[in-house]
Order: structure tokens, then sequence, then C-alpha cells
């Protein structure tokens, strides 16, 4: 039984299990959550998403097949069982593809589907909720044209599994997932998006629509395999902050997964939500927190607090400094468009937003290879140095705590995961899905 099938059992036995989908590409974020599933004894969940990872490389500049070994070679890295590891992919469509005609965008959809199943991955988002260029763009786009393409693409899957299981007999069969949120993958665009809780009568003509069309496709068993609905409770990561999620408003919603024995709520955009927040949500019929933007924002912390750092230890050798900062910004003035359509206002204050913001636009630069070799000078930087406790303790205070209680090495690699695990801890909190191993 794949992990996921268990946790929707034990949700609907009563059990307040679920758990944290990491939704990144980033190495630091990624060795965190490795090195925790690892300390910790669970099960982790990592997935990429249709632009970090396509057959054309997507940002990252890795296919299905490179992302899966990469994070292979990670966990080998770090001493962590690979068993213990599930990969996904998320919104997974023709998401990359909208201004293309159906028939092309759909085919290359297919492709991505079908290559990811063949890596490996057995989670699989399938979302063609977005329109696409021949769409009728003043018409809402169909739940019966959006469920077709859908079993469209867990067809492809179906196919790839069939072909995996020629070289990986003992593979396990992939798990779905079906729907989207509002606003658009991705974030809001807009300070006043909007925010709109998923109707109870929405929700059940979504599966019923998908049920419909898969049975329609052929695909009638593989329903059995569809697992989570992602829906809108009512919480959106944006560029001020999150919308925290409110039960009492959303309890029609959550009351409405009681009528589906083997489903379970999907939640996207759960990013900085609070560990008590986040604990509501499972318990309210969510078994899935997804988390983007809230693993790399650290990153880009604890990046930050070490230039600081940097800035006061070389001040009197600049010609050795990283200049993080100046190179990550330069990179993004250079090529705005990961960041323009979310930062709104004046030039100073979206200089502010490329560097804070909560979206954290920051991380589709991250790759790049004049911000990789900054950060990759800045580590070996500080690592040269013997980092000040006072100075640790003015930028990194909860690392600080730790280091002194010998719970942390004083090193920037290990500080810059820590910060990550900050945040990790608070969807252990929440998910308790250290239960699924048990």
């Amino acid at each position: 039984m794949h992990p996921l099938q268990n946790l929707v059992q034990l949700q609907k036995k009563g059990v307040k299990v679920g758990i944290y989908s990491a939704c990144t590409a980033n190495d630091y974020a990624l060795e965190a959550v490795l090195e925790k599933a690892r300390d910790t004894n669970s099960v982790c969940l990592i997935e990429s998403t249709s632009n970090q990872v396509n057959q054309f490389g997507g940002y990252t500049n890795m296919t299905p097949a490179d992302f899966y070994q990469h994070v292979m070679e990670l966990a080998d890295k770090v001493g962590i069982d690979p068993n213990q590891i599930i990969l996904g992919g998320d919104h997974l469509g023709p998401l990359t593809w909208t201004n293309e005609n159906e028939s092309e965008a759909m085919e290359k959809a297919r492709t991505l589907v079908y290559d990811c199943v063949l890596a490996g991955y057995t989670k699989i988002h399938i979302d063609t909720s977005m329109k696409l260029n021949d769409d009728d763009p003043n018409t809402r786009l169909s739940d019966e044209t959006i469920a077709r393409r859908g079993a469209y693409l867990a067809n492809a899957a179906q196919q790839a599994y069939a072909k995996r299981l020629e070289t990986h007999p003992n593979a396990l069969a992939p798990v779905y997932i079906v729907g989207s949120e509002v606003p658009i993958p991705g974030g809001a665009q807009s300070e006043d998006a909007g925010m709109q809780i998923t109707r109870p009568e929405d929700l059940a003509n979504t599966i019923a629509t998908f049920k419909n069309e898969f049975e329609k496709a052929g695909l009638a068993d593989v329903w059995n395999q569809v697992i989570a609905v992602v829906v809108q409770p009512g919480v959106e990561e944006a560029d001020l902050g999150p919308t925290e999620y409110d039960r009492s408003k959303a309890v029609d919603l959550m009351a409405a997964i009681n009528d589906y024995p083997t489903l379970v709520f999907e939640g996207h955009s759960t990013d900085y939500q609070t560990k008590y927040k986040l604990r509501e949500l499972v318990e309210d019929g969510v078994g899935v927190l997804k988390v983007g933007p809230g693993l790399t924002f650290p990153v880009r912390e604890a990046l930050f607090a070490l230039s600081f750092m940097e800035d006061e230890l070389y001040k009197y050798n600049p010609e050795e400094k990283s200049n993080f900062r100046q190179v990550l910004d330069e990179a993004m003035l250079a090529n705005p468009k990961n960041w323009q359509k979310h930062y709104h206002g004046s030039d100073a204050q979206q200089s502010f937003k490329r560097a804070y913001s909560f979206s954290d636009r920051c991380r589709y630069y991250l790759p790049s290879e004049a911000v990789e070799a900054a950060v990759n000078k800045l580590v070996d930087n500080m690592n040269k140095v013997d980092i000040p406790l006072s100075l640790l303790s003015q930028f990194m205070p909860i690392q600080y705590t730790k280091v002194r209680n010998y719970e942390l090495a004083l090193e920037a690699n290990a500080l810059i995961k820590d910060r990550v695990k900050d945040t990790i801890d608070e969807y252990m909190f929440a998910s308790h899905q250290e239960e699924l191993t048990k």
C-alpha cells in the first residue's frame, strides 16, 4: 500500500495525521527535509512543480529523471533510506504551455506526466484547470473539459507505470490528486485577489465529473488510486503575509469530505500559517499540506543573515566579499519575468519586495549561474572565519542558542539548513507524520 493511502485510512479512522509536501528544488531545503525525516524516522514527501522540472529542464535545468536522481544522491549524502522518500509532481498539466492550443499543450503535458511516473514519481497532482490558447477567453472552463483533460493525463501516467514495472517490478502504483485551488497556481498576482472558500457543491461536482471522465476513458479502476482533492480552505500566501486559516468559515467544506471514504483534502499555499493553524487544517480533514516559498524563504533569510555577517567580518577586505545580496538583486532586475507580475508599487517598494517579500520570488533566481556562484563564495567565506557568537546572536538568534547548547555546528551550511528546519518543525508538529511509519 502507498503510504499516502495509509494516511487516508488513518484519517478516516479518526487519527488526526497528515503530511507536509516540500515543493522545492533548492538543495539546502531538500537536505533539511531529508535530514529531518532521517532524524525522526518519518516519511518525507518532496514534489517538483511543472515549471521547476519538466522534459525541457524547467528553471532548474532538470528533467523528472534528473530530479529523481538528484534527490536520491542527496538522500545518500545525508544517510536516509530511499524507501522513506515519496516523490511527487505538483500542478502537472499544461500550466507551462497555456499560450499554446489544446492539442500541442496537452501533448506536452502528457509527456511531462509520463516522464514523471517513469522516473519514479508516485504522487501525481493532475491540474488541468487553466485555459489554453484556443479556449474561449470569455467563458469559464467547464468542469467536463477540465476532467476530460485530467483523465487523459491519468491514462498517460498508467501507461508509464506499466513501463516502469518492466524494470522495477516492486514499484508502487501512483496515487492521484485532482482539482486546483483559487487563486491560480503560483500565488496571488495582486494585493486584492480575493479569497473564495471552495463550496461543498463545487467539491461534489469536481469529484463526480472527474470520476465520470475516468470511467469514460476506461480508468474506472484507476479512480481507486485518487486519494485527495485540492480545495481552497481559505488560506493563501501573498506578498505582505498569509491569509490565516479560519476554521469557522470552512465548516461546511470540511464536513463535506466525510461523504467520501477514500478521499482527503490537499491544501495548497499553506506557507506561513502558524503551527496551530496548520494543526487545525489537519484536524479538519486536510491530509496534505503543501509548502513551497515557506521553505525557500528561510533559506533566503539564512543567506541574508550570513551576508550581513560577511559585511562585518570582511569589512577591511571588501574585494573578497561575495556581494550576494547585490548579485541576487542584479539577477532579478536583469530578468524580471518571475517577479514583476507579483510585486507592485514604486521602485523603492519593488526593491524591498524583491528582497523580503513573503512570496519569495527570489527562489527562481537562486539556480542562476551568477547567484549560485555568489552563494558558494558566501558559504566558503563564512567557513574560513570563526563567526563570533555575538554576531551569530545578532543575526541568527535561534541558531545561536542551538550552537551554545551543542546542538548545532557553527558552520555555514549547517546554519542555513537549520533555519529551514525551524519551519519544518512547525509542519511536523501539525502533521504528526511520523505516525505513518508505525
